[in-house]
């Protein structure tokens, strides 16, 4: 005797499995191209690392409100990857740009936290109440759509507050390690 799982159960599996290589293309292809335009290969992971804590948000929001994890919600856990690393973006490309100019890196991060806190509080409460709507499910069909939105509203909230704290710490340890590096080995290390 064996058994497996055919109709709707068959096409929902396959269609987890297909939005989570999409997750892991989109994480590679965000990479890549952070990659490319700071000119660096641990810049992109000090930016990425907010990714995870935007997860907590998506999914303590689902939780919260009884909503389940379905392809509406992943779409909006994709969705809310690009906007997560735009917060983490304009931190890191402004406390570079500070760098540039002759700041230490203290200076730089202090810097930026405090010039770019109100872009990034604007567009994440931009992002938040333009999904409201959709959060309260008020239309017609309103229900399947309403995890996407939770999901987007939640990790926003969590993402924004911890963007805030932890890429300028690992920041801050990614340059205090290249540094340490320089003054051991005599090479220079790309930021």
């Amino acid at each position: 005797v064996d058994t497996r799982f055919i109709g709707m159960v068959e096409i929902m599996q396959d269609s987890f499995i297909n939005m989570f290589i999409a997750l892991i293309l989109a994480v590679v292809l965000v990479y890549m191209i952070l990659a490319a335009q700071f000119d660096s290969f641990t810049q992109p992971i000090v930016i990425m690392l907010s990714l995870p804590l935007s997860f907590i948000g998506a999914f303590g929001a689902l939780y919260a409100f009884d909503m389940s994890l379905n392809i509406f919600s992943m779409i909006g856990i994709i969705m809310l990857m690009g906007l997560v690393t735009k917060n983490a973006i304009l931190l890191v490309d402004f406390a570079n740009a500070e760098r540039v100019a002759g700041r230490s890196v203290l200076e730089s991060l202090v810097a930026a936290g405090r010039i770019r806190l109100r872009p990034i509080l604007m567009t994440t409460g931009a992002t938040i109440f333009g999904m409201l709507p959709v959060a309260m499910a008020l239309s017609e069909g309103g229900e399947t759509r309403a995890p996407m939105a939770m999901a987007v509203i939640g990790g926003m909230f969590t993402s924004t507050l911890l963007t805030l704290v932890v890429v300028p710490v690992v920041y801050l340890v990614f340059d205090r390690t290249a540094a340490f590096f320089r003054r051991v080995t005599g090479r220079t290390v790309t930021q």
